[in-house]
């Protein structure tokens, strides 16, 4: 059964399944639909990072729990946390119902431009998502 990903064409996406909105030298994190569908409810979410905080990729994030498993959220990019998303807090839900809108992780300032030309773009991401599945 073929299933179309909801994939924003303007986001960037990486193998662990995060999206990453670029508007300039700042950038907006999530986990993708494929990924919350995967979890299935999620039940509770924890983001491990505060503003101000200096970002390597690879860093854990956030650790997401569902009723299916519990999923560590790295930095898909470097830099300097801006914002997290403290909503997702009181109501991890969220993350289920609009992954790519209220559900945000954090938002950084972008530290090593670089690193972005290492993303997916939606096309590439959807691909990979088929071969994978």
């Amino acid at each position: 059964m073929e299933s179309t990903l909801n994939t924003p064409e303007y986001f960037k996406y990486n193998t662990l399944d995060l999206w990453v909105n670029i508007e300039g030298s700042r950038a907006t994190i999530g986990i993708t639909d494929y990924a919350q569908d995967q979890l299935a409810d999620v039940v509770y979410a924890d983001i491990k990072v505060s503003p101000g905080d200096i970002l390597q990729k690879g860093k854990l994030i956030a650790v997401v729990e569902s009723v299916k498993a519990s999923s560590d959220i790295d930095a898909p990019i470097s830099g300097k946390v801006l914002e997290i998303n403290n909503e997702l807090g009181s109501s991890p839900e969220i993350i289920n119902a609009d992954p790519y809108g209220r559900a945000w992780i954090i938002q950084i300032e972008i530290s090593h431009q670089d690193e972005i030309s290492k993303l997916m773009d939606a096309s590439a991401y959807r691909e990979y998502r088929g071969k994978e599945s």
